[in-house]
């Protein structure tokens, strides 16, 4: 299925005592480019977050935002001893010497930085919990990729439909243009009111015809055409492919508007390349 590169997904995996939500937002870029933001106890499992990122996507810009909260307000707290006999000795000195000096209750003597530690996490935990809610994350914004993505190929569709009509009217077309622009010919020369050889005459105007004919054009502007549906219904990434059929059906509309003969055909010609530009404008944003 077609996926797009922009979306946005956010989830939340709660373990034991810890709760860690992870946001994602994504947007088109020619490769796949990873940003995390996180706390500092999860930077060593960076390289993990990104190999499951590289699972789930292969181009776009990609930026993580990672957040852990202590789901158990319960949890166990311990005093530093350290901390707290460093305190105490400094509150000596202090009191020898300003001894008239009021004493800190315990209640403040806890609020000293330092003196309270809460327990940490266990780092087996944090971890698995941090990749359990970025690959549920990962997993909802590929979700909400693939449903952009399906807006864009249905988009792309159309206009790839309505080349087609295009296409057909002008092989319709086809027979009248050549028999036109042969008469043409026809009457300018009998303008200039020369003589010609008429064997002669009939060479260099079928020279002219073959210059002029666009079946070749147009045959090739139809299996393009039909490679673009092939790319969309595929399972893969398409991105890269859709951006060079792009390229391919620009210079062949490009073509067929110079070898135009009639105004007709050249506004068909222009009206095939503002269809590419839209199908390209979309495909920007396919992976």
């Amino acid at each position: 299925m077609t996926q797009s590169m922009t979306g946005f997904a956010r989830a939340s995996v709660t373990t034991g005592a810890v709760t860690v939500t992870v946001e994602c937002r994504s947007v088109n870029n020619r490769y796949l480019d990873l940003h995390f933001r996180m706390p500092d106890n999860l930077r060593g499992m960076e390289s993990v977050l990104r190999t499951r990122a590289n699972e789930y996507c292969s181009r776009g810009k990609l930026e993580f935002v990672i957040r852990t909260l202590d789901a158990d307000c319960d949890a166990p707290t311990a005093i530093n001893a350290t901390r707290l006999s460093a305190l105490q000795g400094a509150l000596g000195q202090i009191e020898n010497a300003f001894p008239e000096a009021a004493k800190p209750d315990q209640l403040a003597l806890l609020l000293a930085p330092g003196i309270l530690v809460e327990q940490e996490t266990d780092p087996e935990t944090l971890h698995a919990t941090a990749l359990a809610a970025t690959s549920d994350c990962l997993a909802g914004l590929r979700e909400n990729r693939l449903q952009e993505g399906e807006k864009l190929a249905e988009m792309i569709r159309q206009r790839a439909d309505l080349m087609r009509g295009h296409l057909q009217d002008l092989r319709e077309q086809l027979p009248e243009l050549q028999k036109a622009h042969r008469q043409k010919l026809l009457d300018r020369l009998n303008a200039v009111d020369i003589e010609a050889d008429p064997v002669r005459l009939e060479e260099e105007i079928v020279y002219i015809l073959q210059r002029a004919d666009v079946e070749e054009e147009m045959d090739r502007l139809e299996a393009h055409l039909d490679a673009i549906e092939t790319a969309l219904a595929g399972n893969g990434p398409c991105g890269r492919r859709l951006d060079f059929l792009m390229q391919e059906l620009n210079r062949e509309a490009n073509t067929l508007g110079s070898k135009s003969t009639a105004l007709s055909t050249t506004n068909m010609s222009v009206e095939f390349k503002v269809l590419i530009e839209q199908m390209r404008e979309q495909i920007q944003n396919i992976e």
